[in-house]
């Protein structure tokens, strides 16, 4: 179901955008704490490497197991 805007209430538009920020809020703090990580870092390393050498799976691949 998709709502317009025009048809909310001011509560309805204001608890809208409140969720959507805290959200965001959310997921920045989550993404600041990965790039703090030095594993996290060398996964995303390992996984740019593996991808430059050709090392993946399609999605059809993983879907079929």
């Amino acid at each position: 179901m998709t709502a317009r805007v025009a048809d909310m209430t001011v509560d309805e538009l204001k608890q809208l955008i409140s969720e959507s920020v805290h959200e965001s809020f959310e997921d920045l703090m989550e993404d600041l704490a990965a790039m703090n990580s030095p594993s996290y870092i060398a996964s995303v390393e390992e996984a740019r490497s593996q991808y430059k050498r050709g090392e993946i799976v399609t999605l059809d691949e993983l879907e079929r197991g």
